[in-house]
């Protein structure tokens, strides 16, 4: 792959965005690889994916360069382009797996919503997040979903509509940033969450992460009663009668 890397170290599955001479700006080729390691982790025996980049800054939003020069393009090879992007926040939403995003310096635009697609943000004190694209007569089109979903109307449509700065603690305040890390905790307190993640049993990992997601789309009745169909089907899984039955254990030998 040319603009990313991907690793693995045991269960933790880890992309990083590798074009650092670019502050790691989104291109169609960097998305297709997103979307191709996403996909790969997807497949394989990983039970967590961290996402984060090479030098000081996360992402920088979509490559300026890079849409400049399809500036004449017919409008179907401009919404394939766009399609690639999209393609990356599909797959991150759809994986069973938890998604990570590890944020150092800025999270601008395409890269605050490559950041917000993930399942957990997680900031370094020094981050900084948003939105600027209509300051320069464009659209942060797809981005406004994850966006909307995090920090709600209010908060979503001033970041939008003004393109302003949020440092970390206030993403973090509003609901676009999990948790925040100072400098010298950032690498030792996101390997323990991602280790965290990486130790919870995958099946209910799996359908913890595909039901929270489906309750976008359910009426109030219809969630609760996808819910009672979930905790059933979970009784059943070898990892829940382990786990019950360590429990009870534990309980009884304290007794």
């Amino acid at each position: 792959m040319k603009n990313i890397r991907m690793s693995v170290d045991g269960p933790i599955g880890r992309i990083t965005l590798a074009r650092p001479d670019k502050k790691n700006a989104l291109d169609r080729v960097t998305a297709d690889e997103l979307a191709e390691a996403l996909f790969a982790l997807s497949e394989s025996p990983v039970n967590v994916v961290a996402i984060d980049a090479d030098g000081p800054d996360f992402c920088a939003g979509a490559d300026l360069s890079a849409l400049e020069d399809m500036l004449d393009a017919p409008r179907q090879a401009q919404i394939e382009d766009a399609k690639a992007l999209g393609h990356v926040y599909h797959t991150i939403r759809r994986m069973e797996k938890p998604v990570v995003a590890l944020v150092k310096g800025r999270a601008y635009a395409g890269g605050a919503g490559l950041a917000s697609a993930c399942d957990i943000v997680l900031a370094h004190e020094d981050a900084r997040f948003a939105y600027p694209e209509i300051t320069i007569g464009f659209v942060p089109a797809m981005v406004m979903t994850m966006l909307r979903r995090s920090v709600g109307e209010k908060h979503a449509f001033d970041l939008v509509s003004t393109g302003r700065i949020l440092k970390a603690e206030e993403a973090r305040s509003i609901g676009l940033v999990s948790r925040v890390f100072a400098d010298k905790e950032f690498d030792q307190l996101s390997r323990s969450v991602l280790r965290q993640l990486a130790d919870t049993p995958p099946s209910a990992m799996s359908a913890t992460k595909t039901l929270f997601y489906k309750l976008d789309t359910l009426s109030f009745i219809d969630a609760i009663s996808a819910g009672i169909i979930a905790n059933a089907d979970a009784r059943a899984t070898p990892a829940f009668r382990e786990g019950v039955k360590r429990f009870t254990s534990r309980n009884k030998d304290a007794k």
